[in-house]
């Protein structure tokens, strides 16, 4: 395993890091409003297959 110069993995990073293209605040802001938006949808959705189920249950369940 060869070992590497400290000076020169903080120049290769450094490298890395400037061919990264970073999000606008404008996206960031857009994408994280998605996802607690879809969140929301899925959190909505699963309550009421939940809740369907349940029911479903408690009507067999009480059948018997």
């Amino acid at each position: 395993m060869a070992s590497a110069n400290p000076l020169q993995f903080i120049q290769q990073v450094r490298a890395e890091v400037s061919k990264v293209t970073w999000p606008s605040r404008r996206e960031v802001l857009l994408t994280t409003a998605m996802v607690f938006v879809m969140a929301v949808i899925t959190a909505i959705f699963f309550f009421f297959v939940d809740w369907l189920i349940r029911s479903g249950l408690a009507l067999i369940l009480t059948s018997f």
